[in-house]
């Protein structure tokens, strides 16, 4: 065996010891340990690809893989034993001073997916190397990824691409403010409340009203106005983990249910602010009231 052979099969060894590190943090953390799949890019609704040509791009940008993420974990280092065994081969070249040729990537965002050369970039990763050279192609999206997007992360930026689909309102309103909820299932809330204000346009103004107005129009006269009010009122602090997003559809809620017990249409400023003293609760109160229940279960149990 070559010393480059020897220094490869050590480097391997050790690197298998940062790879059961990893895992067993990522066990402990109940957080997923892998690439993301570059077929669940398809949800971000691509609308068309350019050839970016040659170009050093930052290794951590590197997220997934496009028929490979099986075999690396989530910092892009080989986990099964063929994996590992390439890895190692392609090290002992390098190591005696063999170029390896550039990677093939398509970007997605400000993010990367390997098409080409995954060893090289666990190489790369495993060597804490900033750069590597690659032949990029750029998907555009209208959604774009983030180098430290999970996979929850795509199908929330997935489902509010079909929403920018469905409404255009990033073609209504250009440069609008971008609107992200933290649990999936919530933009057909928004396709809701966008079909009831055009029925209730055209009632009030008797006429048809199409479908580009009523999205412009709830997004001017509902949907921004709340979240003015949700900022000037700084509630979204005390709401961690949520978005203004989530608070304008809980607004809306508890604006519907005021103006049901009120008898008269309440508007953002006043909802948001009922909302806030109802439901908003500062650090200490939810310390204290964390605190309280930790007793009364204490109370409740045998002996207690």
């Amino acid at each position: 065996m070559s010393v480059a052979e020897q220094q490869a099969q050590a480097e391997a060894e050790r690197l298998a010891h940062r790879v059961f590190f990893y895992d067993l943090l990522h066990r402990l953390r109940r957080e997923p340990n892998g690439l993301l799949p570059f077929h669940i890019v398809s949800r971000l609704r691509p609308k068309g690809e350019h050839y970016l040509g040659m170009r050093p791009i930052e290794v951590d940008k590197i997220i997934g893989s496009v028929d490979r993420y099986d075999d690396f974990d989530a910092q892009f280092l080989p986990k099964e034993p063929h994996t590992v065994e390439r890895w190692t081969r392609l090290r002992t070249a390098q190591l005696e001073g063999v170029e390896l040729p550039p990677i093939q990537v398509y970007k997605v965002g400000e993010a990367y997916f390997v098409k080409d050369g995954n060893h090289r970039v666990a190489l790369a990763k495993a060597d804490n190397q900033t750069y590597i050279d690659a032949e990029v192609i750029e998907l555009e999206v209208p959604v774009a990824l983030e180098p430290g997007d999970t996979l929850k992360d795509v199908i929330l930026k997935g489902e509010y691409a079909e929403f920018l689909n469905r409404t255009r309102l990033d073609q209504l309103r250009p440069g609008h403010e971008e609107i992200r909820f933290s649990v999936p299932g919530r933009y057909d809330k928004l396709l809701e409340h966008i079909r009831t204000r055009q029925y209730f346009k055209g009632l009030e103004e008797k006429r048809s009203v199409s479908w580009e107005e009523a999205v412009a129009d709830w997004y001017d006269t509902l949907y921004l106005p709340t979240v003015q009010e949700i900022r000037e009122q700084g509630i979204l602090q005390n709401f961690p983990g949520r978005t203004e997003a989530d608070l304008y559809l809980w607004v809306m809620d508890h604006r519907y249910y005021l103006s049901q017990a009120q008898g008269h249409a309440v508007g953002a400023e006043e909802a948001t602010a009922s909302y806030r003293e109802r439901f908003a609760k500062r650090p200490l109160g939810r310390f204290l009231e964390g605190v309280s229940r930790f007793f009364r279960r204490l109370s409740l149990q045998p002996g207690g």
